[in-house]
């Protein structure tokens, strides 16, 4: 289990192992994911200020490349997954952007 904190929300405990976009989105915090998880819109992006995510997945690295987006403190949270404490402060949500946030990523 890991203690996520969200700056601008709250702290909550997710299972390692749990897709971290879902793990916000079960704890209430309306993060984007337009596409459904599959890391091509990058609405699901956090920088992360604190934890470890492993390296960058080449899914990461094609869709910041493809974006012109700064990848050295941001991932792309459907495609990371919880595993151990961290805290994160997610760029796009419902609330900021007023869009819909795509269909759930698959676990």
């Amino acid at each position: 289990m890991g203690n996520i904190n969200v700056t601008g929300y709250h702290s909550f405990y997710a299972e390692d192992g749990k897709k971290l976009s879902n793990a916000l989105e079960d704890n209430g915090i309306d993060i984007l994911h337009r596409c459904g998880g599959k890391g091509k819109c990058v609405t699901c992006r956090v920088e992360v200020i604190k934890g470890d995510f492993g390296d960058l997945t080449e899914v990461e690295k094609k869709a910041f490349s493809a974006k012109g987006l700064d990848k050295t403190k941001t991932r792309l949270s459907c495609q990371v997954r919880v595993n151990g404490d961290a805290s994160v402060n997610p760029i796009m949500t419902k609330t900021i952007s007023n869009l819909d946030p795509g269909p759930r990523p698959e676990d």
